[in-house]
């Protein structure tokens, strides 16, 4: 079996099962438009503000491609925990212009380039974060996307391997004047180059 063929495998393999405790406590779904104040106030809070995106950029990215921002739902309080959101594109590398510009969005793309993870500290440590990028990335196993894309400061790198993501070096990305390295993970086929 060729190398990103095993990769495959074990991404799948990985994301496979949900965690049904994080499951009954949480629903995990679209955002919704009159949400996006919150996810601005989450953005805030969980990057430096170099780093953050814009309550402009989150409002745009929220009206253009709602489909592709899952939120974990609180269902006690009936607030936002975390989220993670994406745009769908046929480029195979990461650029900074993808944080910015909705409208590079691209529903038939078959990549997704992963924007923000972001989650409250009061729901760190829980396995959020993990059943997140999980639910999300089931998603886009079953719609066929080929590959989804990310860039993460260099303390983060173990993270997302063990969430099935391979790290492909330093990226081209030097958002919010940092240097940060790409990873990917391969899901339905090779990826367009």
């Amino acid at each position: 079996m060729a190398v990103k063929g095993k990769q495959e495998a074990r991404s799948r393999r990985l994301f496979a099962a949900s965690d049904q405790h994080l499951h009954e406590r949480f629903a995990f779904r679209n955002i919704r438009k009159e949400e996006s104040g919150q996810a601005a106030r989450i953005e805030r809070i969980c990057f430096p503000p170099n780093e953050a995106c814009s309550m402009e950029m989150i409002v745009s990215r929220i009206e253009r491609v709602p489909e592709l921002f899952l939120v974990a739902e609180d269902r006690g309080t009936g607030n936002l925990a975390g989220f993670l959101s994406g745009l769908a594109t046929d480029e195979s590398a990461f650029r900074d212009d993808f944080f910015s510009d909705a409208s590079l969005y691209d529903p038939n793309g078959t990549n997704i380039m992963l924007l923000g993870l972001d989650v409250l500290p009061d729901y760190r440590g829980q396995g959020l974060a993990r059943e997140l990028m999980y639910e999300y990335l089931r998603r886009e196993c079953e719609k066929g996307t080929q590959c989804v894309r990310l860039t993460c400061l260099p303390a983060k790198i173990e993270m997302y391997k063990k969430m099935g993501f391979c790290d492909e070096g330093v990226s081209q990305s030097v958002w919010g004047g940092e240097q940060w390295h790409e990873m990917s993970c391969e899901l339905n086929g090779t990826r367009k180059m």
